[in-house]
Formats: structure tokens, sequence, C-alpha cells
């Protein structure tokens, strides 16, 4: 069983809902990071997302657009960020990770490379971004046979065939972009993903986690009231962005700190029980 599948199932178990942070591999400098991803799995992050930098991240905002440049800037690539994933793993053995980003990354590596080498360093799960299901059924092979899960996305435009297609290929968990349009854009609207996920889960047998407009306690306790998980990436950004030199990992805490508050509050179940 995967780490993914096994820290949803001892959540659900629990009566919680995941908090998955995200932060981009080498940002704000190259030696933060696996020193943050401890810092994230200390302060309540039950998964981690650790974004691959990439030059032309579609998905992203300007925020994440921001560290992607920095983090390039710095050296930061998919090497790299695969040892920083094996660095994090020498005293963390517990915590999943999922790398997030753009398929080119992984086609300039190498598809059975890079399988190879995720499954070697401890990652958990892969989403690309830029990957449809329809077009993934051999990367998803490959990803399989290293024990690792494929994870894709679903947006509000998504068809209930779409549905379909990643339920057919999807594991771990799916991830809801709730807005459309890039991270860190609009507002969070709860009533709308509220009818949305049921269709999806109708449709995918796994866990849904939301992510996009979720930046603060408050948000992250409605949107845990309805779905599995909740994603936080810019707003964990941002704080990043703002912290002067030493003091970045403990601002993260704090803001991670808050965020697991309020999903622990969001996430509670109902007497009688309830889906987790």
């Amino acid at each position: 069983m995967s780490r993914i599948k096994q820290t949803f199932e001892k959540l659900a178990k629990d009566g919680r809902k995941a908090l998955i942070p995200f932060v981009t591999a080498g940002f704000p400098r190259l030696e933060l990071t696996v020193p943050l991803m401890h810092t994230l799995a200390e302060a309540g992050a039950d998964i981690i997302e650790l974004g691959v930098p990439f030059s032309d991240p579609m998905a992203d905002g300007p925020t994440i657009q921001r560290a992607s440049e920095k983090a390039l800037a710095n050296g930061m690539n998919l090497e790299k960020a695969l040892a920083q994933v094996a660095e994090f793993r020498r005293k963390d053995a517990q915590t999943p990770v999922v790398l997030m980003g753009y398929a080119n990354p992984i086609e300039a590596f190498g598809a059975a490379s890079f399988t190879r080498a995720a499954g070697t360093a401890g990652v958990d799960g892969v989403l690309l971004v830029d990957a449809p299901p329809e077009e993934s059924a051999e990367f998803v092979r490959a990803l399989r046979e290293k024990g690792l899960d494929p994870i894709f996305l679903l947006a509000p435009t998504s068809t209930p065939a779409r549905y379909r297609e990643v339920a057919r290929l999807a594991s771990g968990y799916v991830y809801y972009v709730s807005l459309k349009g890039v991270t860190g854009s609009g507002r969070l609207n709860t009533n709308e993903v509220a009818e949305r996920l049921p269709a999806i889960r109708a449709a995918v047998n796994l866990p849904v986690s939301v992510g996009f407009g979720i930046r603060d306690a408050a948000t992250a306790a409605e949107m845990a009231k309805i779905a599995d998980a909740v994603v936080v990436g810019s707003r964990l950004i941002e704080e990043l962005e703002g912290a002067p030199a030493g003091e970045e990992l403990a601002r993260v805490a704090a803001l991670v700190a808050e965020l697991r508050q309020g999903v622990q509050g969001g996430g509670r179940k109902p007497e009688g029980g309830g889906r987790t």
C-alpha cells in the first residue's frame, strides 16, 4: 500500500482531513528546500506537494511564476529536486511527497529514467498539469511499475467523460481545481465546489483534494467540511517571499499550524459519522 493511501486511510479512521501544502523546489534558496519540507511535516502537513520549476508554468499565477523563475535562476532542475526528496527521506520515511509540475522536464529527462529515479528517491506521486489522462496511459503504467501514484487534475469545466478517464488511471487522490483560472486568482466559492464534488465522487473512488484560492485557516476550514484534502500553495509562497532571510522556516511553520487548525476544525466528523 502506498504512503498516500495509508495516509488517507489513517486520516479517515481518525475523522480528519488532509492538509497538503505546496512549495517550489529551490525557492527561495536551493539549500532551504529540504529544511522547508521538514518544517511543513512538523507543522502539520499530511502530504507535501513539491513543485518542480518550469520556464512556462501555464497553470500558475504570478506568485508561483515568480517562485519558479527564482528557483530556475538558483540552478534548480528535476534532477536536483529528486536529490532533495532523497535527502528528505533520510529523516522522514512517513510523509508522502508528490512532485507537481509539467511534462517537458520529464520528457527531457526521459520518462523511464524519471520513474526509476523518482521511485528510488522516495517520491510517492506525480501530478503533471499539462498531461491529460487521454494521453497518459503509458506514463501511468511506468509510474505504477515503480509504486508511484499518478494524480490528475479535475476542474469546473471537466466533463463526466473526463471524470471517467481520470477514474480509470488515477490513484492516490484527485486534485479538484476550485477556480477557472490560474493559481492564486479569484475568490473561492465553497458552494460551487460543494455542488461539483458529489458527481466527482460518484465517478472517482478516490479522496478528492481541493486547491486554488485557499489562503487562510477560515477558507481551509470551509473546504475541509466538503473535501477530503485541502491544498495551499500561493499563500505559502507569498509567506516565503515576504520573510526576511533566516525567518522563512518560522513564518511557514506558523502559517501551516494555523492552516492545520482550520482543516482540523472543518474536518471533524459530525455525530453519527459521515464521509471523510
